[in-house]
């Protein structure tokens, strides 16, 4: 039985590095340019688009609601594509609840 606590310990262990890399990812961001920067969009790590930009030359006024709907539009498509991997790992996960106790996947 020594090895199946051994084989706990490491579990914890790993899912303690898990969550601090996850956090690490929560804050790193990115920026995605095109059209010779006449549009930027700005991501967070785990994809959450934080600001994205549209050269007022393309659009005239109307800029600033056409960024706030692609927004809006791009945080609803992650939050339903989020809740479709959530439910697959779920169908996938069933079942392994009871092979490691207090252990938590990553997802």
């Amino acid at each position: 039985m020594k090895d199946l606590g051994k084989i706990m310990q490491q579990a914890q262990q790993m899912q303690a590095k898990m969550q601090e890399a996850q956090q690490k990812i929560e804050q790193v961001e990115a920026e995605g340019v095109a059209g010779a920067g006449l549009v930027r969009v700005r991501l967070k790590g785990k994809g959450a688009m934080s600001a994205i930009s549209i050269d007022p030359s393309l659009m005239g006024d109307e800029a600033e609601i056409l960024e706030d709907l692609i927004k809006a539009a791009h945080s609803d498509a992650r939050k339903r594509l989020d809740e479709e991997v959530e439910k697959a790992m779920k169908e996938a996960t069933s079942g392994m609840g009871g092979m490691l106790p207090g252990f938590k996947l990553p997802f």
